[in-house]
């Protein structure tokens, strides 16, 4: 068998497959979270959140809701080059996309806990 009879079978073959993972993948939920930005809102997001008293005051005053915090947090743009470390802590500026741009979040990422300390308008 030459070349040009063998690509009609490869070409079947990965549709089939493309179809296949696509189709178990979609069941499963996976999310592929390889960059920064995806890793360090995803772990934030699986920690339980404490806010700080300033949060809690604008979360009071109607500013700002936990909604909006946590759409930042799912689809934020992490400022990763300016993080500060402390200890076993990691501080981070998120900014919202679209919409919340004007919304920076800054964030305190521990081992097991994730503080949002401030919320800053722009």
């Amino acid at each position: 068998m030459n070349f040009k009879q063998r690509i009609p079978y490869y070409l079947i073959g990965l549709i089939f497959g493309i179809i296949l993972v696509i189709f178990f993948l979609d069941k499963k939920s996976a999310e592929f979270d390889y960059l920064p930005n995806s890793r360090v809102l995803k772990s934030i997001r699986r920690k339980p959140q404490i806010y700080s008293s300033q949060v809690l005051s604008l979360f009071q005053s109607n500013k700002v809701d936990s909604l909006k915090v946590a759409t930042i947090l799912k689809n934020g743009d992490v400022d990763i080059w300016n993080k500060i470390k402390q200890d076993t802590c990691m501080t981070y500026t998120i900014q919202g996309k679209d919409s919340l741009k004007n919304l920076y979040l800054t964030v305190k990422r521990c081992d097991s806990i994730a503080y949002i300390q401030k919320i800053k308008f722009k």
